[in-house]
């Protein structure tokens, strides 16, 4: 088995993003999304970019975005990978993949069997498929980084068609169990590595990503 990559997302500070790069983070994720507490404007992330170096890739995270500001955020950010977490479909995604030249990965709010179904219709269109804990029903909600568990019994002896990634109340604590329980290639974490929403912890990246590499 090929050795697990690593996302830590929604990082806003030099201290976390140079953290994430030091502790061995394959992937790095910028939010861009005016209602999370980790969001960056184009500007920001632009100038966090420029610490990221040759070899870690950037994912923006973006919800639900018009066709004139994605391509403005592309522009501006430069990023490997557009990350959609919202409820784009599988048309959407594929025509921006192909006009913008970029890798596209697609979230799911895992919520049961049927989700592994549904993003059957992805297979082709998008690179990657993101499994996180469904959005919570309450007022004010996040469609992720709410810290709140993916279901990881639904991926267990589970046969993936196209490469795939595990989110969703991933911790320094649980992700070995995880990885042992889903096979998952890559894990994706960012409300468990916080002390405070939208402020990361330096020591809990560092962990986490020694946690994986254990696993």
């Amino acid at each position: 088995m090929s050795e697990t990559q690593i996302k830590i997302c929604g990082l806003s500070t030099p201290e976390t993003l140079d953290a994430a790069v030091d502790a061995g983070a394959t992937h790095v994720g910028f939010v861009h999304y005016e209602k999370s507490p980790r969001h960056l404007s184009l500007e920001d992330a632009a100038r966090l970019r420029r610490r990221i170096p040759e070899g870690v890739k950037l994912v923006l995270v973006t919800v639900a975005m018009m066709p004139e500001q994605l391509v403005r955020a592309w522009e501006v950010i430069k990023p490997d990978t557009i990350q959609f977490h919202g409820s784009e479909t599988a048309e959407w995604v594929a025509l921006v993949r192909q006009t913008v030249k970029v890798e596209c990965w697609r979230s799911f709010g895992l919520k049961d069997a049927g989700t592994l179904e549904r993003a059957r219709a992805f297979e082709g269109k998008c690179d990657r498929l993101l499994f996180d804990a469904p959005a919570q029903p309450v007022p004010g909600a996040l469609p992720g980084g709410n810290g709140v568990m993916a279901q990881w019994e639904l991926l267990e002896g589970w046969e993936p068609f196209m490469p795939w990634a595990l989110a969703g109340g991933l911790t320094p604590d649980n992700v070995g169990e995880a990885i042992r329980r889903t096979n998952a290639p890559l894990v994706d974490a960012s409300s468990g590595l916080e002390t405070a929403p939208g402020e990361k912890s330096v020591d809990l990246i560092r962990k986490f990503c020694e946690a994986v590499r254990a696993a």
